[in-house]
């Protein structure tokens, strides 16, 4: 078995860190390690609500909308992603938060991966 290799589900492994399945906050010796970038495989139920908005980002993030119907709240205004494939982008030093106005599947990538912050 090659230790450099892992093959996994984004949806069984999302759930044993927060969603997020590949960055520093994994272990050094675990092929999902990574500072350069970090992945999550959100699954958010109708109604689901980040608790309070992300401010001082440092990162660059994209989030993709693969089912569902979800809203990413910047600045001035609200993003509705309501086909599978649409996606927004921000960086760094945009404030942001998000709600499900549907059960959502979204797929998040942000960089560079920065030890110190919650997920």
């Amino acid at each position: 078995m090659d230790d450099s290799v892992y093959v996994g589900n984004a949806g069984k492994d999302a759930a044993l860190d927060r969603g997020w399945i590949l960055g520093h906050f994994k272990d050094v010796d675990d092929p999902r390690h990574c500072a350069a970038v970090e992945i999550k495989w959100g699954v958010h139920p109708r109604g689901d609500e980040r608790a309070q908005w992300v401010t001082g980002e440092e990162r660059t993030a994209v989030l993709v909308l693969v089912s569902g119907r979800f809203h990413v709240r910047l600045p001035g205004r609200v993003v509705v992603l309501e086909q599978q494939g649409d996606y927004v982008v921000w960086g760094h030093g945009v404030d942001h938060s998000w709600f499900a106005e549907e059960e959502s599947v979204v797929l998040t990538v942000r960089w560079p991966s920065i030890p110190g912050y919650a997920s």
